[in-house]
């Protein structure tokens, strides 16, 4: 894509939640500049924001009036900064050279870009394992978390065990001295599922942090061939 098109017109609050979304993802100390980056890509169906550390992928994708195609890399940190205080008017994005500009009523920003080419490819994504509320699946991660160990020298002992059977997802957590375990249904997208996957607790636990909301909001399990 050409970073010179680039050009849309967002709404503040879709604009800054979507970023906020995936900056929260992003390592505080990214061991290269480019994993601390968020990628904003516009085209014909919106606007989708990116983030991804090789561990952790997010993305999000939302409604915007796109007059040039493209995309751009920028510091997420320094991005969900300036989107969280902007006016609540319409934000227009656009790429000036090796620069993004941002502006909101009164309010004008720029900002440097990070070189996209070495931003890593985001990884492609399975197909739907099944689903279940938001609220719900936060709400056990939350209970078996503070069970999992801290010490990164015994890493089998620092994630969470999420085994799936039927209709029911089982996670649990230990560090040896304390074990958590919560059982919740779900809604599996066939019958006869079964699979189990050790997540970092940490990456589980920012990830839960986004899904409080409205409690019917639905969250889809996606396995993919190595799980």
């Amino acid at each position: 894509m050409v970073l010179a098109n680039l050009k849309f017109r967002v709404a503040r609050e879709d604009f800054a939640e979507a970023v906020a979304w995936v900056a929260r993802s992003l390592p505080a100390r990214p061991p290269v500049p480019v994993l601390g980056g968020v990628l904003l890509a516009a085209d014909e169906d919106g606007l989708t924001v990116s983030g991804f550390d090789y561990e952790v992928s997010a993305q999000i994708r939302t409604a915007a009036e796109v007059d040039g195609h493209g995309e751009v890399l920028v510091s997420g940190r320094l991005l969900a900064d300036i989107t969280k205080a902007l006016p609540n008017k319409p934000v227009d994005v656009s790429v000036d050279g090796s620069r993004v500009l941002i502006a909101c009523g009164s309010a004008k920003f720029s900002l440097p870009t990070m070189p996209v080419e070495d931003y890593p490819q985001l990884p492609e994504l399975p197909q739907q394992t099944g689903s279940l509320t938001g609220e719900l699946f936060a709400e056990a991660i939350g209970q078996v978390a503070v069970a999992a160990g801290r010490d990164d020298t015994l890493p089998m002992l620092t994630g969470i065990r999420v085994e799936i059977e039927g209709a029911a997802v089982v996670l649990a957590a230990t560090d040896r001295f304390r074990l958590a375990v919560r059982r919740i249904e779900w809604q599996p997208a066939k019958d006869g599922l079964s699979a189990a996957v050790l997540i970092p607790a940490r990456t589980l636990s920012e990830s839960a942090k986004t899904l409080h909301g409205p409690s019917d909001v639905p969250v889809e399990l996606l396995l993919g061939a190595g799980s």
